[in-house]
């Protein structure tokens, strides 16, 4: 037996805080699909360095071009308005000892803050583009802007794809699995998975991967 769950809200399903589903679709919480976390930076419009925390992401592209097509990022936000001006951003994966650093940006992002400071991060100039880059990440995604979209029309958030022009591996994680994936390697946002019986909230969890089966 299947649990059905439509696109009404189901009324027996409880939020975590008060705003969860003023924000978030119920959909997100029904699934619980883990997808990876990493930080967006981008320059702010009076040139202070900027960290978004992010996920509901995914990266593919052909032989032509690669891509990355970041979902459900806030257009009232500092990023999507300078990602827009920019028309530029960087992807940094930290590992899942960055976490809480990566948390504070979150809890101070004034116009006026500098969030590579908030953060404790060392900065670097991106290669290609006008972004700053987080020096701790294994690994930098410098994106060129593709496209905006407003896939709801609601006019809260927006789905950005960014063509990717240039990548930066530490040497530590050039070879092999051992360090991009466990717990020095990618972090993944597990949404909270709701209790489809009786609509309890969970807390959404934070993973790291842990292979099973080489294909």
């Amino acid at each position: 037996m299947k649990i059905e769950i439509s696109k009404d809200f189901p009324d027996y399903f409880k939020s975590s805080y008060p705003e969860e589903f003023e924000l978030f679709s119920h959909f997100e919480v029904t699934a619980g699909i883990p997808t990876v976390l990493f930080a967006i930076t981008t320059w702010k419009e009076n040139g202070k360095p900027n960290v978004c925390f992010h996920s509901w992401s995914c990266f593919h592209g052909d032989k032509t071009a690669f891509f990355a097509v970041m979902g459900n990022l806030y257009q009232h936000t500092h990023t999507y308005a300078n990602i827009k001006r920019e028309k530029c951003f960087c992807i940094n994966f930290l590992p899942i000892s960055y976490y809480d650093q990566l948390v504070d940006t979150i809890k101070e992002n004034d116009l006026e803050t500098d969030e590579f400071e908030t953060g404790k991060f060392n900065l670097s100039k991106a290669h290609t583009i006008h972004a700053p880059m987080i020096n701790e990440a294994f690994m930098n995604i410098e994106c060129t802007l593709k496209s905006v979209e407003d896939l709801s029309g609601a006019g809260m958030t927006a789905m950005i794809i960014g063509q990717i022009q240039h990548i930066s591996v530490d040497r530590d994680y050039a070879q092999g699995y051992e360090k991009r994936y466990g717990k020095d390697g990618f972090m993944m946002l597990v949404p909270a998975p709701q209790d489809l019986v009786t609509g309890k909230s969970n807390q959404s969890a934070i993973a790291t991967i842990n292979i099973e089966k080489y294909d």
